[in-house]
Order: structure tokens, then C-alpha cells, then sequence
């Protein structure tokens, strides 16, 4: 039985006299991992951070977990809703656990359990805590920094977690690694919510159990990366599946499969 957790009812979103988002409506449900799929200046950013209350509706209704969110706490909303973007914000001059142990320490959890949590969320990112807890973040790659970041948004043990574009400034090869990462977590954390800001089609379609794309504002489709690909609703869609044959394309190229093939003996 599906449970809304988050959703939009006609919700409209302008900056000064520009229109940004006209009229969105959707629900996510419990549990689900959503990856919202746009260009730049498609909305998708901004639909993310209107979930937050980072930015502010302009009109229409935003629910989370069935209470209007103009009449929350949205200090209280955001200390229990995890948040991950690019540039990742980790404090220098705090070790990798003071920098995860930020938010439950402003709520006050006792030291001995913030440790604990520490530890298990370092083995969850796939970081060994009794090498990484006491390294500061300039120690770090850029792939474990944002091992990093992933482990501080779930701290708190947060029924939700919101990522913006977070993969956008690694390299492709750690990009993947942390894709199956954040997949495989997903999938341990069975209830917990994660939505995925990108305009990466091949990873939106990797991690997300429904992938929602965005058009100039608005939601072009919102299904089953499946459906996507079989149904593509718009030519805006098409278009955008075209990007992955495209490339499937030069696979089955004579000239690189023979360059394959003469690598692979050497």
C-alpha cells in the first residue's frame, strides 16, 4: 500500500515577474527513490529546494507527510530531512565525525551515541572509521568527501533525503562507484525517501525507481525508468533517449570494436 510523503498541488513558483514553475503537481510515495531529470533552467533545483523550504512557493499547496508546509517549523523540517548537493560544505577545520556529528549534537543526543552513529554511518559510505573519523576534509578525494556528505544527511536517522545534482564534479569512473553506492543504500534503508536532482539521463534512469523530467517548468513525464524508455511521452523525452543511442551507436562501429578487440591482446 503506497503512503504519500511529499506532494504538490498546483504549486507555482515565480522570481520577480518570470514564471519558473506554472503549475506542478505530483506525489512521491514512502520509501521511494525519485530522480528528477532536466536541463539547466528546467525547475528541477527549484522544486527540490521548495521541498525544503528553501524557497518559497509563490502559489499552490506543498505537503510532507500530510501537514501543510507553510504552517511547519522549517528549522525543526530541515534539522530532520537530509540535504546533499555538489559543493559538498564540510567544515575544514572539523574532523571528518565532527563534521557527521554537526545536526545531532545541536539536537542534543547523548556524546556515546553520536559516536556510535558516527562509526556505523562511515561503514555504511564504505569509509573504515577507525581510519577516516579522525582525518580532516582536505585529507579527502573528492569522491570521499562526498562519502562524506551523504553520511552527515543521514545523521540524524532522517525519513528523507534530498540530493542536488551531487555527482556533477567528480570524475566518471567515482561518479559510477557512488551511484551504486547511494542505490545500494536506498535499498537498506527500505523506508527512508530519496529524491535525486540531475540532468544526467543514464543516471537518473540508473537510480530511480521513478524518474520525473522536466520541461521548462513543468513535468513532462513521471514513471518507471522502464515506461521511459518504452513510452517516451514527448519529443522532449525522445530527444533525450536519442543522447543514450547516440552513444550506443559508436559501440557497434567497426573501427572502435576492432581497436577493442586489438587492446584486449595486447
Amino acid at each position: 500500500m503506497t503512503e504519500p510523503i511529499i506532494q504538490f498541488k498546483h504549486v507555482e513558483k515565480r522570481f520577480n515577474d518570470q514564471t519558473v514553475i506554472p503549475d506542478l503537481n505530483f506525489t512521491v510515495n514512502k520509501g521511494e527513490f525519485i530522480t528528477i531529470l532536466g536541463s539547466s533552467g528546467s525547475g528541477k533545483t527549484t522544486t527540490l529546494k521548495m521541498i525544503n523550504g528553501l524557497i518559497a512557493p509563490s502559489a499552490g499547496e506543498i505537503l510532507i507527510d500530510g501537514q501543510k508546509l507553510r504552517e511547519l517549523d522549517l528549522v525543526k523540517l530541515r534539522r530532520h530531512m537530509g540535504y546533499v548537493v555538489q559543493q559538498i560544505g564540510l567544515f575544514p577545520h572539523m574532523t571528518i565525525g565532527q563534521n557527521i556529528a554537526v545536526v545531532p549534537k545541536m539536537l542534543h543526543w547523548d556524546k556515546e551515541e553520536i559516536n556510535n552513529r558516527v562509526k556505523e554511518l562511515l561503514s555504511l559510505v564504505q569509509l573504515n572509521p577507525a581510519e577516516y573519523m579522525n582525518r580532516y576534509p582536505q585529507q579527502l578525494s573528492g569522491g570521499q568527501q562526498q562519502r562524506v556528505g551523504v553520511a552527515r544527511a543521514l545523521a540524524t536517522n532522517p525519513p528523507y533525503v534530498l540530493f542536488d545534482e551531487p555527482f556533477g564534479a567528480l570524475d566518471a569512473l567515482t561518479r559510477m562507484e557512488l551511484q551504486r553506492e547511494v542505490k545500494k543504500i536506498h535499498e537498506s534503508l527500505a523506508e527512508k525517501t530519496f529524491m535525486f536532482v540531475t540532468h544526467d539521463i543514464n543516471e537518473a534512469l540508473f537510480l530511480g525507481q521513478r524518474v520525473m523530467i522536466m520541461h521548462e517548468g513543468r513535468i513532462v513525464q513521471f514513471a518507471t525508468p522502464e515506461e521511459i524508455v518504452r513510452h517516451p511521452a514527448t519529443e522532449f523525452v525522445e530527444q533525450l533517449l536519442g543522447t543514450i543511442r547516440q552513444n550506443q551507436g559508436l559501440w557497434r562501429q567497426p573501427t572502435v570494436n576492432r581497436n577493442i578487440e586489438k587492446n584486449g591482446r595486447q
